[in-house]
C-alpha cells in the first residue's frame, strides 16, 4: 500500500471516529448544562398554587374574624356563600383582596383604624367579591 493510500485510510478512520464520538460527547455536555433541577422546577410549579392558597386564607381570615362575622351579620350576608365565591375569583383578584385584607388587619391591630372602619372594609371586600362573581355569571 502506498503512503498516500495509508494516509487516506488513516484520515478516514479519524474522521469516522470523530463522527461517532461527537454525538456521545454532545449528549454528555447537554446533560451537564441543565441549569434548573427537577426539584426546582417542581417548586416553581407549586408556587402559584401556594400563593393563591395563602391569599384565599388571608381573605377568609378577615371575614371569619369576630369583626368579620359581626359585619356579615349586620349586612345579613351568609359567610358560606361569600367563602364559596372567593374560590371563583381569579388569582389576581384574590391577591388584591388579600393585600387589602392583610393591610386592614394590620392597621386595626396597630390602632390606625377603628373597629367600625374595619367593618366597612370587610363589607367592601364582600361587596367586591359578590360583584365580581355576579359579573362573571352574566
Amino acid at each position: 500500500m502506498s503512503i498516500s493510500a495509508r494516509l487516506v485510510t488513516v484520515m478516514l478512520w479519524v474522521t469516522l471516529g470523530m463522527g461517532f464520538g461527537a454525538p456521545a460527547k454532545a449528549q454528555t455536555q447537554e446533560k451537564q448544562q441543565h441549569v434548573v433541577t427537577t426539584d426546582e422546577l417542581s417548586q416553581q410549579v407549586a408556587r402559584p398554587a401556594e400563593a393563591r392558597q395563602s391569599n384565599e386564607e388571608a381573605v377568609r381570615h378577615l371575614l371569619s374574624s369576630d369583626a368579620g362575622q359581626n359585619a356579615l351579620k349586620s349586612a345579613n350576608v351568609d359567610y358560606a356563600r361569600v367563602d364559596k365565591a372567593i374560590g371563583q375569583l381569579s388569582d389576581e383578584e384574590v391577591a388584591k383582596l388579600a393585600e387589602r385584607s392583610r393591610q386592614a388587619e394590620s392597621d386595626f391591630a396597630a390602632g390606625a383604624i377603628s373597629a367600625k372602619t374595619l367593618a366597612y372594609i370587610i363589607l367592601a371586600v364582600v361587596v367586591i367579591v359578590v360583584i365580581i362573581v355576579i359579573a362573571r355569571a352574566v
